[in-house]
């Protein structure tokens, strides 16, 4: 058993909050375990041997309050010290990352790396203090220190390769979009959407698409399509297939003890859709998820099955679109609640070694909500998720990302009475400049890695549709936010104001074979 010793100013805690904590083991995949709180403790009891780390939401001062974890550490008979351990932790990932980005290399690094011998002396003072309320209380200092660094090492590098792409003319220029809300029809909800897009995301939720078995309600999607056309925007599709229980028809769970009749109906449907937009659409997300969300009870093997056929029906279908394989809750904490699922790193890893026929991984970013995979993470460990994408060699989409403007909570719809400050905060809580800000810094730590091809914000405005607890770029009447301007701008910067207000910019080109 794992045991921690949390401090507050230097004295062990009454009340611990564990919401979203998790453990986990080797190449960060999360573990089942049982934990609890009791008189300043977090007791962890793993249910497989070896080192396993902890993650929790703490507050980590000016930093804000985030998802931080510790390193893997093994059991012993004494508790360690919590807030020493998620110093170490930062500390060990900063050395790691400096590394891993060259920063050694770089003259306008120096003030870098003596801010982070600064902060390393101050953590060798941590553990050389004589009184473990001392010792955490020095800990605060390092943590707050060094994650508020970490992002400022992250937008360094960012701002290198950034500027290399801006000089490369392989970079691309249909670079970003919104995903689109189907039932908002009126030309002032359109024009926003034309404004900050290189190209729109549309929606192809089986439930809504196909309400009754085999019968398909085309005419709202085949109006956005001319719509598309007409104003020149390239259009991404999708999810075909997601199990998401939003995304799926009721009258699918028929098939839920009957795997070929899944496969089929799955088969079939893809035909029907691929086969009708084939030539409007030229960017399928193809699979949404299959690795979180097993809500038909599937084996490893028949996911993976899916997965293989559903990529290779579209790319028949559609040789000359390109396919996308969507990952979703990246951090995979669901996978320490549910074996029945996959994590998302080994998932995609098994679609490159098994030969499944896709051109790129979408990944999909959304903090700010309580619950797995959107409780508030830093940029340092944002940007050390991408480049986890970078030895795959295939180009990575964000396919959707988004963080909320306000911490009230929702008054109607499924966030109904979910606050976002329940999540964490950024810095300090969220508000539209910070919003704004988030977005920015970003928008520069996603685009500096030469993998990522898009990126594409979840909610225009804050209609009756929207994901996450505010977070569209336009409130619900449609007035901008700063962040429609700060996206807007950032889009200037990156492709160039012609670029940015022309009208056509050229798609994406599917992988070769």
């Amino acid at each position: 058993m794992l045991r921690f010793e949390v401090y507050h100013h230097g004295v062990l805690v009454d009340k611990i909050d564990l919401t979203g904590a998790y453990l986990f083991g080797q190449d960060r995949i999360p573990i089942r375990a049982e934990l609890s709180a009791a008189q300043g403790q977090i007791s962890c009891v793993k249910r497989m041997a070896g080192p396993a780390g902890l993650s929790l939401l703490w507050e980590a001062g000016d930093a804000g309050k985030l998802m931080l974890s510790t390193t893997r550490l093994p059991e012993r008979g004494e508790p360690y010290n919590l807030n020493v351990e998620l110093a170490r932790s930062r500390i060990m990932q900063l050395l790691l990352k400096r590394e891993d980005w060259g920063l050694f290399d770089f003259d306008e690094a120096a003030g870098l790396n003596e801010q982070m011998e600064r902060i390393r002396q101050l953590f060798v003072e941590a553990l050389k203090a004589d009184e473990p309320g001392k010792a955490a209380t020095i800990a605060d200092r390092v943590l707050a220190q060094a994650i508020t660094f970490s992002e400022r090492m992250s937008l360094f590098h960012a701002e290198i390769f950034n500027r290399r792409r801006k000089g490369n003319p392989a970079m691309p220029r249909l670079v970003f979009g919104c995903l689109a809300d189907l039932d908002q029809n009126n030309d002032r909800y359109r024009q926003r959407l034309l404004e900050v897009s290189d190209f729109v995301s549309l929606p192809v939720a089986w439930k809504q698409l196909a309400p009754k078995e085999r019968t398909y309600q085309w005419d709202v999607l085949d109006e956005w399509l001319n719509w598309a056309s007409l104003h020149h925007r390239a259009v991404h599709a999708g999810p075909l297939v997601s199990f998401d229980p939003v995304d799926v028809p009721e009258w699918l769970y028929l098939f839920e003890h009957d795997y070929e009749a899944l496969r089929d109906t799955i088969y079939e449907h893809l035909q029907s859709v691929v086969q009708r937009y084939e030539k409007k659409i030229r960017v399928w997300r193809v699979l949404s998820g299959l690795h979180a969300y097993n809500s038909f009870n599937l084996g490893f093997e028949q996911i993976m099955e899916l997965t293989r056929l559903s990529c290779s029906v579209v790319k028949r279908v559609s040789p000359k679109g390109v396919a996308i394989i969507d990952l979703v809750l990246p951090w995979g904490e669901y996978y320490a609640r549910n074996q029945r699922t996959i994590p998302p790193l080994l998932y995609a890893d098994m679609c490159v070694q098994s030969g499944v026929k896709f051109d790129a991984f979408g990944l999909q970013l959304y903090l700010g909500a309580p619950r797995d995979g959107s409780f508030v993470r830093d940029l340092m460990q944002i940007s050390a998720l991408l480049d986890e994408f970078a030895g795959f060699g295939l180009p990575l989409q964000i396919t959707g990302v988004q963080v909320p403007s306000e911490v009230t909570p929702e008054t109607t719809g499924a966030m109904a009475n979910v606050s976002p400050a329940d999540a964490g905060r950024w810095h300090q809580d969220w508000n539209p400049r910070l919003q704004a800000e988030w977005l920015a810094a970003f928008a520069r730590v996603a685009m500096s890695k030469p993998f990522v091809e898009s990126l594409c914000w979840r909610d225009v405005a804050e209609t009756a549709n929207h994901f996450l607890p505010h977070g569209g770029l336009c409130k619900d009447d449609l007035t901008p936010k700063l962040s429609f301007r700060e996206l807007r701008n950032f889009r200037a910067s990156l492709i160039g104001p012609e670029e940015a207000s022309g009208e056509g910019p050229r798609p994406l080109e599917p992988r070769q074979a």
